[in-house]
């Protein structure tokens, strides 16, 4: 689905799964600047939405997701995980409920494989399942915004700034008084830059959420049954996950970013050495410079040296070893 902002001075098209929304505006660093203080916002149009209504929506919900949503406060914003039976990561859902329907959005493509899992779960609760993309769209306003939103629209509320369901045809209408456009790639860089998982790019067919820190954001560990939770528990009582989400800081002298799926391996081994990770999400920071977030083997020594590909990059640590 193509944005009508595409349509604004200087946008360049996104690639891939992002394809539908503007890249950038023609200035990366200033629209990274501009979020990073509070102003602007971002088109996030192409994501999915999706709607669960029903006096059982909550309740139905926390059966299938690994939050905590059945006493989840109207307007209390959360993020959710749907995971496989061996306790694979699915689908992330970032939520809030408006006090008469739960609203999601989702990775762009994912939802109509979201909606018919949801669909075959339904049985005999009174819930009802809908998805929504073609008439809401998803804006994000970033932390410290004082740009107006108007009262009959959805909002979800987190540390990192609100995130609008907006219906579609107002989308340009509120673009023109929202303040100037920051495109994806600005976006991305703040997500890195605070070590926020994707799914699709820090996921791939068989993470667990404690690979990406995920546990307590979107995985409550105190609450009932619900499918892939005996992996969850396993791991948390009596193990360790086999990889771990780290934070590179990348040899600036490079042209260009490794990009998604780049071999990680120690730098002391040189180019034939082992494979012991692959970068996820690479961006250039206004401030840190070319950063990436990388999945590696939960044994790498945290203090080791990296090549990613053929870039020198240098770790911190997200998920402790």
């Amino acid at each position: 689905m193509k944005s009508p902002l595409l349509s604004l001075p200087g946008a360049v098209p996104a690639e891939g799964v992002d394809e539908g929304v503007a890249a950038h505006y023609g200035d990366l660093f200033r629209e990274q600047r501009a979020l990073a203080d509070g102003t602007g916002f971002v088109d996030l149009s192409h994501r999915g939405v999706v709607t669960v209504s029903g006096e059982d929506r909550l309740s139905w919900l926390h059966l299938l997701l690994t939050q905590h949503v059945s006493d989840l406060p109207a307007g209390e914003a959360t993020e959710a995980l749907i995971l496989s039976a061996n306790g694979h990561i699915e689908h992330a859902l970032y939520l809030v409920d408006d006090g008469t329907t739960v609203w999601a959005h989702v990775e762009p493509g994912t939802q109509d494989a979201l909606i018919r899992y949801l669909e075959s779960m339904k049985f005999f609760y009174r819930v009802e399942v809908a998805d929504r993309t073609a008439d809401h769209a998803v804006v994000h306003l970033p932390a410290g915004s004082i740009a107006e939103v108007p009262e009959d629209v959805v909002v979800r509320q987190t540390p990192f700034g609100r995130d609008l369901f907006l219906p579609r045809e107002r989308l340009e209408e509120f673009a023109a008084q929202a303040g100037p456009a920051a495109g994806l790639l600005a976006y991305e860089a703040l997500r890195v830059e605070h070590h926020r998982p994707r799914l699709g790019f820090e996921t791939d067919h068989r993470t667990i959420p404690h690979e990406l820190g995920w546990i307590g954001t979107a995985v409550h560990l105190q609450k009932g049954c619900y499918r892939g939770q005996e992996t969850v528990a396993r791991v948390q009582n009596l193990g360790k996950p086999p990889r771990r989400l780290v934070f590179l800081h990348l040899d600036g002298s490079e042209v260009h970013l490794p990009p998604n799926g780049t071999e990680i391996r120690l730098a002391d081994d040189g180019p034939d050495g082992r494979k012991i990770g692959f970068v996820t999400t690479s961006v250039r920071h206004h401030e840190l410079g070319p950063v990436a977030l990388a999945l590696v083997k939960r044994n790498v020594p945290v203090d080791a040296r990296l090549m990613a590909g053929d870039t020198a990059a240098a770790q911190e640590v997200v998920v402790a070893p």
